[in-house]
């Protein structure tokens, strides 16, 4: 009985997600009369997600339409790191990238957030860009995965592998 139970906590955003809720943020971009005339588009462009517009203000509209949808498909926007919009040409654009993977400051951050406010004898250990915790205690783990939702990260996390 004294086997130890774990899980992997992890940063991953469902590609296919994020894919919908682009194509459905373009739909409706063409679709709305507040954006006829005002070139407004939003694609991929390689990795990156680029949104252009003919203003400042309709290019902030194109990503406040993109994360709605972002949101309606359970997607966190912490996965979404869109820049400032800039003015290129006679348009303005917004590049953003999703976030995916722990890199090691987050991870160092969550280490010692479970060592300071965690149960005692629960171990946190960085593996590439997930983390394993593990403890005898199941109901240990149950509190970390409780800590680590109610803490204020910058990073959009998941909890997997819970055995």
């Amino acid at each position: 009985m004294a086997s130890e139970s774990s899980f992997d906590v992890v940063s991953k955003v469902d590609r296919q997600e994020v894919d919908n809720a682009l194509n459905q943020a373009g739909k409706e971009i063409s679709q709305r009369y507040d954006f006829k005339n005002t070139d407004a588009s939003i694609e991929w462009s390689g990795e990156k997600i680029v949104i252009k517009a003919n203003s400042e203000e309709r290019a902030k509209a194109v990503l406040d339409v993109f994360e709605t949808k972002l949101i309606k498909r359970q997607v966190s926007l912490k996965a979404l790191d869109a820049g400032e919009p800039k003015p290129s040409g006679k348009e303005y654009r917004i590049e953003a990238g999703i976030k995916e993977g722990l890199d090691q400051e987050h991870a160092k951050k969550i280490g010692k957030l479970i060592r300071d406010e965690g149960p005692k004898g629960v171990k946190a250990q960085i593996t590439g860009e997930e983390m394993r915790v593990s403890s005898k205690s199941r109901d240990d783990l149950q509190e970390v995965i409780a800590l680590l939702k109610g803490a204020d990260l910058d990073v959009a996390l998941q909890f997997v592998n819970y055995r």
